[in-house]
């Protein structure tokens, strides 16, 4: 189940920042196919879109139309990737893109999470987001081994590996390592007088 931070699914001025429903498909994919024949991001068949409904948040607009969306897909154990983060364009500007980032930063944490990746055009925005480019590769040689038999494509775009997508050239690999959270103290107990 896909948990907002606190307030997320407030209305925002002239959103709101939702879980994806399987209903939303389309309309995600509609929101895509621009960004597809601008050869920013892939094209994805429907079916794919359905089998990762559950990783994707939405924004729509006051009408229920949507006007973003974005995914969190789990890599390994600390490592997830933000995919597909598309804004309407007649939206840019408006805070849809940092919502749809803050929440799937939400859902991060709730899994475990620790590391977030994305591969983007948009340097500056993730940058404001705390995101830096990736230099050499993140993970230790172990865990590269078992990354590298994934047949998913976001994982070869994380490892830089050759065989990646054309699509990609002049794509920045950025990574966030969020803060640890300091451990909650228990509640002191009011002594007698």
């Amino acid at each position: 189940m896909t948990t907002l931070p606190p307030d997320a699914a407030a209305p925002r001025p002239g959103f709101t920042v939702r879980a994806a429903r399987t209903t939303d498909v389309r309309a995600i994919r509609a929101l895509l196919d621009p960004f597809v024949q601008r050869r920013i991001l892939l094209g994805k068949d429907l079916v794919v879109l359905f089998e990762a409904v559950q990783e994707f948040v939405v924004a729509e607009d006051a009408s229920g139309a949507l006007v973003g969306c974005g995914a969190l897909h789990v890599i390994w154990e600390d490592l997830g990737e933000i995919r597909t983060l598309i804004v309407a364009d007649a939206w840019l500007h408006r805070g849809v893109g940092r919502e749809i980032v803050e929440a799937l930063e939400a859902n991060a944490r709730e899994l475990g999470l620790s590391r977030l990746f994305c591969l983007t055009f948009e340097v500056d925005f993730f940058t404001r987001r705390g995101f830096s480019p990736i230099g050499e590769q993140v993970v230790d040689p172990d865990v590269y081994s078992q990354l590298i038999r994934s047949p998913d494509e976001g994982i070869a775009e994380f490892l830089d590996l050759a065989h990646v997508k054309p699509n990609t050239l002049g794509n920045t690999r950025m990574i966030k390592e969020f803060a640890s959270e300091p451990a909650s103290r228990p509640a002191e107990k009011p002594r007698n007088a």
